[in-house]
């Protein structure tokens, strides 16, 4: 393998790692948001859990 075609594949490789690392940042970027959706929804649910008068009657009309 000759100088130039070694000097192409370095320059590949090093865009494939950025690449990489730029779609694993995005990943966990989403994780984190889901994180904070999901713990905001169970401090929401709580709320409710712990009102034992929330949810505790039913109007019928007839």
């Amino acid at each position: 393998m000759d100088i130039p075609e070694m000097s192409m594949a370095l320059a590949q490789t090093q865009t494939l790692n950025e690449v990489s690392i730029a779609v694993l940042s995005k990943s966990l970027d989403s994780m984190e948001s889901a994180g904070t959706q999901m713990v905001d929804m169970m401090r929401s649910s709580m709320e409710l859990s712990v009102n034992p008068a929330v949810g505790g009657n039913l109007d019928m009309f007839v």
